[in-house]
């Protein structure tokens, strides 16, 4: 499989990133090592975390997907196979939150403690921090590059022009430089990132790993009534799309789907991955049929004529 370069930076990732969010929350850890034994095992390498992942479940506290991904590091030895990304910033508890110096200092060591691991590949600013200024974050990063705890930077739900002031800075004052970006990007959701902040992405040659690349499982198709919806841990953001607008996406996507033999969520990823402007989107499984699904989009090109379908379907009304 081939690589892509993430940004300007050393690191090389999948076509696809695993996110794992779900860990500790709609996988446990069994689950888990599985998903990210059979990820590995397809060719990909690019897994991406979040300390406060999934502090959100009931009876979880944070911190729980670092966890479960780091005692699968020392239980497989892969360390060596994988690019590891995670990030910090929002809210961990009383005081434990934003893009100080301070507090990235405490976060990167309860990270890598529970990770396992002395390095971290893909250091992420969970969420912009107006009250931090650009210049003590990005110094203290540059801190972390020099100890060796981490490899390269990159920064999530900045807008266009937060990441450029960020890029500027670095430049002038000789700091680390942000490589990726994370915004949300999928067939449904296309205002956040296209427009002032892909084109400064493409400018400045900034890697783009969108989240919420299927709409949280609406973009699968497996969302179709509200009855689909109910009971399901995904199921109220999905429903946002049960509209027109959003039946139209799904019919581009399941016309192209039977053309080339695959189902709507494969094209919806492959659509992102064909997109210029995107090195690696996210996207998550919760079982071994949905991961065997999710790697086989990887494979799928799609030629001009679908692109265009699928385009004038999700175009942004």
């Amino acid at each position: 499989m081939e690589k892509r370069q993430l940004g300007q930076s050393s690191l090389y990732v999948s076509p696809i990133t695993f996110g794992c969010n779900v860990f500790g929350w709609t996988a446990d850890e069994k689950t888990s090592f599985a998903l990210l034994d059979g990820f590995l095992d397809a060719g990909f390498n690019f897994i991406d975390t979040a300390d406060v992942y999934s502090r959100w479940h009931p009876g979880n506290s944070g911190g729980e997907s670092e966890t479960i991904i780091g005692r699968w590091l020392k239980s497989r030895g892969t360390r060596d196979r994988i690019v590891l990304a995670t990030k910090f910033g929002i809210e961990m508890g009383p005081g434990k939150k934003g893009l100080s110096r301070k507090y990235m200092m405490q976060a990167v060591e309860d990270s890598l403690r529970r990770l396992q691991t002395d390095h971290i590949d893909l250091y992420q600013s969970h969420r912009d921090d107006p009250e931090t200024p650009i210049e003590e974050t990005l110094a203290a990063y540059a801190d972390l590059i020099r100890q060796g705890k981490v490899r390269e930077i990159g920064a999530s739900n900045f807008s266009a022009d937060r990441l450029a002031d960020s890029l500027r800075i670095s430049t002038e004052q000789g700091l680390p430089r942000y490589q990726s970006v994370q915004p949300q990007y999928s067939l449904v959701e296309r205002t956040e990132f296209e427009g002032k902040l892909e084109d400064l992405c493409v400018k400045e040659k900034i890697g783009v790993i969108g989240y919420y690349s299927l709409a949280s499982g609406f973009l699968t198709g497996k969302y179709r009534t509200k009855a689909d919806t109910e009971g399901r841990a995904r199921g109220s953001r999905a429903e946002t799309y049960l509209n027109e607008y959003g039946f139209g996406v799904l019919k581009a996507l399941d016309e192209v789907a039977a053309r080339y033999h695959a189902k709507p969520g494969q094209i919806a990823l492959a659509w992102l991955i064909a997109r210029p402007s995107v090195t690696a989107p996210i996207a998550s499984a919760t079982n071994l049929d949905q991961l065997a699904d999710l790697v086989k989009a990887a494979d799928i090109k799609l030629d001009a004529a679908a692109i265009q379908q699928i385009d004038a379907a999700s175009k942004p009304r």
